[in-house]
């Protein structure tokens, strides 16, 4: 049995070797988490890999020293389910030159709304504020891109084994109306797909015009409820 929050890797000479990945939102780290880090991993023998998920994670480690790896981190796990979320990648808006709008406030507010969220299968979600779509945000199953208007929601990439460029759900977005398109995607792929489903094979199983017809549906109810609530 595989240690808890810890990944099996390659067997060699029958030896067995695990993963771990702490969780780090949006890829922004303190020096003293960094330190912390790779204090951990040289008392523990293990190998630090920066991986595309902006994330690090440590390799090499021994079944029975998981348990103490993580207490002496004091950090959560990035991945929780296989069948989950999976993280949240954000780009350096604000400190880029060729942002248009602010788009790493909204980014850290998906990463804490759906970390670890339960999915038909594992999902992960990109944010940028330009159109330039650093971090392969149209291989995304969900992304958020920026221009002068507001935020383009799009959704169903994927850069795994069956390509996919994601599909426009909605433009021309506030920061708010994104925030709410994303939970109304979320919502209609989580209740409506089969159990193991990505999200670009169920907007191809029932058509995009019926699945943005569910997701509109779900998001003007959001707006509604959030303007009474305002009345």
């Amino acid at each position: 049995m595989n240690p808890k929050n810890a990944v099996l890797q390659k067997v060699r000479n029958n030896k067995r070797t695990y993963g771990i990945t702490p969780r780090i939102p949006g890829g922004f780290v303190t020096p003293e988490i960094l330190i912390k880090i790779s204090e951990v991993s040289k008392k523990y023998n293990g190998t630090i890999k920066i991986t595309s998920g902006q994330r690090i994670t440590i390799l090499g480690l021994n079944a029975e020293d998981i348990d103490n790896i993580w207490q002496e981190l004091d950090m959560e796990p990035a991945i929780l389910s296989s069948y989950s979320v999976k993280n949240v990648e954000i780009c350096p808006a604000s400190f880029c030159k060729r942002s248009r709008q602010n788009s790493m406030k909204l980014g850290l507010k998906l990463e804490k709304r759906f970390y670890g969220a339960p999915c038909p299968n594992r999902t992960k979600i990109g944010v940028v504020g330009c159109l330039n779509g650093c971090s392969s945000v149209h291989a995304k199953d969900i992304g958020l891109l920026a221009n002068e208007e507001g935020f383009i929601v799009v959704a169903g990439g994927s850069a795994g084994y069956n390509q996919r460029l994601s599909d426009t759900i909605a433009r021309n977005l506030s920061e708010d109306e994104a925030f709410c398109m994303v939970e109304s995607i979320y919502e209609v792929y989580n209740e409506k797909a089969d159990f193991g489903q990505k999200l670009g094979p169920f907007i191809d199983k029932i058509g995009l015009d019926s699945f943005k017809e569910l997701v509109f549906k779900v998001y003007n109810s959001k707006l509604t409820k959030k303007e009474k609530i305002n009345e």
